[in-house]
């Protein structure tokens, strides 16, 4: 009998993205990017859903997911719980954090915030939360001691910075760009601006053998372009535009988010703050 060649089936990956909520969302959002992924690499992958940061590192911890793409403040409690191994870094051009407020109200540096409240849309956002905090808290001014720290979404936050039941706002340059679109006639006056921020990052569990991890880090490497093209495909991934992806990093990159957690009181990074 004469047996015919043996099909070996393809390796399977899993994936998911901590900013993207469920399923049904990561199918849409990253659907050309699995499409590009599988035709240049030979692997599967199977999107694996979760409901946030917290819901993906205990899929990593539990080993229901191989990779994450996540943000560089997310990382840092990765890494603590899981040893996660970054892979590459996924660019975010002018990726900075701004302290913003009325351009004609009474707050004119950022010393006049001190008293005040300050509000950072997210509790333990890299750019909204954590990094703004970092540049307040380098300009002298204590988290939680000098001035409030409040919580509430971008949109809601400018219009109390209107009202002037805020002193100022912690928020990125698309939250930026975003207000002059949508609110022409609010006008904003940055106070200070973080240092370029670390990008988001493509990591690996501990549990992946280093042969699949750095598989996977080749197709960034040699068809960047291509990979960053698929990622652009859908709407929800403009943030990225203009960017490329850097596979050189390491996890001392993310040391200056651990300085920024430490702005706002945190030393110990095995859990998400608030949670």
């Amino acid at each position: 009998m004469v047996l015919g060649p043996v099909v070996q089936a393809a390796e399977s990956i899993r994936f998911a993205v901590t900013d993207v909520d469920g399923l049904e969302s990561i199918q849409r959002e990253f659907g050309p990017f699995k499409a590009k992924f599988e035709e240049l690499t030979g692997l599967k992958m199977q999107f694996f859903g979760v409901s946030g940061r917290t819901a993906a590192v205990e899929a990593m911890a539990a080993d229901q997911v191989d990779f994450v793409l996540t943000g560089p403040a997310e990382y840092v409690v990765f890494a603590a719980r899981t040893k996660a191994v970054p892979v590459v870094t996924w660019q975010r051009p002018d990726y900075f954090a701004h302290l913003v407020t009325v351009e004609d109200g009474p707050i004119k540096t950022v010393a006049d915030l001190k008293g005040k409240k300050v509000s950072f849309h997210e509790i333990g956002s890299t750019s909204r939360h954590l990094a703004p905090a970092d540049v307040l808290s380098q300009a002298g001014l204590a988290y939680g001691r000098d001035y409030e720290p409040v919580f509430v979404k971008v949109n809601v936050g400018l219009e109390a910075l209107r009202r002037g039941d805020l002193a100022a706002l912690g928020m990125n340059a698309n939250d930026l760009k975003g207000a002059a679109k949508r609110l022409p006639d609010l006008k904003l006056k940055v106070l200070a601006r973080s240092k370029e921020l670390p990008d988001d990052v493509l990591i690996a569990s501990s549990k992946v053998p280093a042969a699949t991890v750095e598989k996977v880090r080749a197709v960034f490497i040699e068809n960047g372009s291509a990979m960053m093209a698929a990622v652009l495909a859908t709407e929800a991934n403009q943030k990225y535009a203009g960017g490329v992806f850097k596979p050189g990093v390491t996890d001392k990159d993310f040391d200056s988010v651990r300085a920024m957690y430490r702005s706002v009181g945190i030393y110990a990074f095995d859990k998400f703050i608030g949670n």
